[in-house]
């Protein structure tokens, strides 16, 4: 027993196991911040992206505050219950479906990095919360809606003020609840093949009733009467979207019995969503180990490099351009992120020049006269949407590209494979976009000029966009979750194809100022010109930009390896 007793006097006891130690909320936050440091050691590209949206974060909170605050200061609380509702759930709708069509959302902390570590769920859900809440959009978000708490301080003072405040830091955790789960949630779905392909129509036809919508909304708010919208503003706030947003608005206006009881149908939204959370991020986290091994053809001969090919690429020569295109064909039908991008242009091709063309909807289905210069620049924007796409296409491949780097595959043989398998699917649909866009205008004889300005604004913009994709490259996160991206990436994303854009619309504007000069013989002329404009920009980018990755492969690499 003494020396039983000496051991233990001896021997430092060590922390008690993880099972059994509660870990706190905060130990994800630090664990973030860490990752994030190390993301950004050597790397100045990145701190300067990040540096950048960090300004514009602040630039848009900033604006976001002086809206909602205004109505308060202007002593108009009838304008304030209008913002406060449909802003408020124009925000939660915001981290709701922003997240789903384009930017994502951040994984620095993924959830399948922690499934082989004794944590309970409640405390992963938490701790993935606060660390969410520990980033750009949660600070900007706050930020904006903070605009809420002034204006409320003015109208019923510090009381109904304090009541904003502690609503507006609910309604900051009910956005970032609500797109974690809904996010979670898709990427468990997502895994099926079906479902996917469910999934990607559905979301489609949702995005395309956006523009429709936006038309008859611009149409009436010209000449509607604000005071309609009360009873609308009233009924919003009292669902979860508008609840926390409005309970200083009521405690100024001398209903504080509302304001628990919209608090408590926050926070009961809030647990069902991290109840929903936590269900799925289970789920994703048992699924991210592994999947279904693909099934293997044995097949002899060469016949089994030819059964790698899609059939409509059958006739393409087994070389090493013929494989990549055949493999990057497969990859942006199979690829979630990358068939987003493929979904995005379909939707936007058509309803950008429908909203900038189609006049009058509020009072009638009208069709104005379309002028040919706003159908050209409306054209410009739907090409170089196409090729922005492409703006981080070696960040899709991540650690795999090393294969091409490894094989010395030239330059311009990946460049020019990847735009090929990419066109595969962008050349089909910027003729059915054509088709539409004319029929939709009620102009059919324009469709040779739609036509080629959309190939003419394509080409141009991939000649531009090759040039971002290897001097801009930023990694993607290795997750079973398709809408993951890493900490500052979205504001990364956001900036490279706001850069590749302004570089592809000087590229592509000798076409709309064709448009607008020549008369009607370019009707005639704009399909050729537009299409030998298109095919000689994207040869040249290809071929210039060939040479830059041929002498920054290994710096290329490394920028789109993800960090561990």
């Amino acid at each position: 027993m003494a020396v039983a007793d000496a051991a233990a006097r001896t021997v430092p006891a060590g922390p008690p196991p993880a099972a059994t130690r509660r870990v706190s909320p905060w130990l994800f936050v630090r664990l973030k911040l860490r990752v994030l440091g190390n993301n950004f050691r050597g790397q100045t590209s990145r701190i300067v992206l990040f540096v950048i949206g960090i300004l514009v974060a602040l630039w848009l909170a900033g604006t976001g505050f002086l809206l909602f605050a205004a109505p308060g200061l202007a002593s108009r609380p009838d304008v304030a219950l209008l913002v406060g509702a449909f802003g408020g759930g124009l925000l939660v709708l915001g981290w709701l479906l922003l997240p789903l069509v384009f930017f994502g959302v951040d994984e620095t902390l993924d959830p399948a990095r922690f499934a082989l570590l004794p944590l309970r769920r409640r405390t992963l859900i938490t701790g993935l919360l606060a660390a969410a809440l520990v980033g750009t959009p949660a600070v900007a978000t706050l930020l904006a809606a903070a605009g809420l708490v002034l204006g409320t301080w003015k109208l019923g003072g510090p009381a109904a003020g304090l009541v904003a405040l502690v609503g507006v830091l609910v309604g900051v955790v009910l956005c970032v609840a609500i797109s974690r789960a809904v996010t979670s949630a898709f990427a468990t779905m997502l895994r099926s093949r079906r479902v996917r392909d469910l999934a990607a129509v559905l979301l489609a036809l949702f995005a395309a009733l956006l523009g429709p919508l936006q038309i008859a909304v611009l149409g009436t708010v010209q000449s509607t009467d604000w005071r309609l919208y009360e009873v609308p503003a009233r009924i919003v706030g009292w669902t979860p979207l508008g609840a926390p947003f409005t309970m200083g608005l009521d405690v100024a206006d001398g209903r504080a019995w509302a304001a628990p009881v919209k608090l408590l149908i926050a926070l009961a939204t809030i647990g069902l969503l991290l109840w929903w959370w936590s269900g799925s991020v289970e789920s994703a986290m048992l699924g991210a180990a592994g999947g279904p091994a693909g099934s293997r053809r044995s097949v002899a001969g060469g016949s089994a490099v030819r059964q790698l090919f899609p059939r409509p690429l059958r006739g393409l020569r087994p070389t090493r351009y013929g494989a990549l295109v055949a493999r990057e064909t497969r990859y942006w039908w199979r690829d979630m992120r990358r068939r987003a991008g493929l979904i995005t242009f379909a939707v936007i091709g058509i309803f950008i020049p429908a909203m900038m063309n189609i006049r009058d909807l509020g009072g009638g289905a009208g069709v104005g006269a379309p002028s040919r210069v706003t159908v050209g620049l409306s054209l410009l924007f739907v090409g170089l949407v196409a090729a922005v796409s492409l703006a981080n296409e070696f960040g899709y491949d991540g650690s795999a590209y090393a294969a091409n780097v490894t094989a010395g595959v030239p330059g311009r043989v990946e460049l020019l494979a990847r735009v090929t398998a990419y066109s595969v699917y962008i050349a089909p649909l910027i003729v059915a976009i054509s088709v539409a866009v004319a029929l939709l205008i009620g102009r059919p004889d324009w469709l040779g000029m739609v036509t080629g300005t959309l190939f003419a604004a394509y080409g141009a913009g991939l000649a531009v966009t090759q040039f971002v994709a290897i001097l801009g490259a930023y990694a993607l996160p290795e997750t079973s979750n398709p809408f993951a991206i890493n900490t500052g990436a979205g504001v990364a994303k956001s900036l490279l194809s706001l850069l590749a854009m302004l570089g592809s619309a000087v590229a592509g504007l000798p076409m709309v100022v064709a448009n607008a000069l020549l008369g009607d013989v370019w009707l005639w002329l704009a399909l050729p010109v537009g299409l030998a404009y298109g095919v000689g920009a994207a040869v040249l980018g290809t071929y210039l930009a060939g040479d830059v990755l041929d002498r920054r492969m290994p710096e290329l690499l490394q920028a789109v390896t993800p960090r561990r």
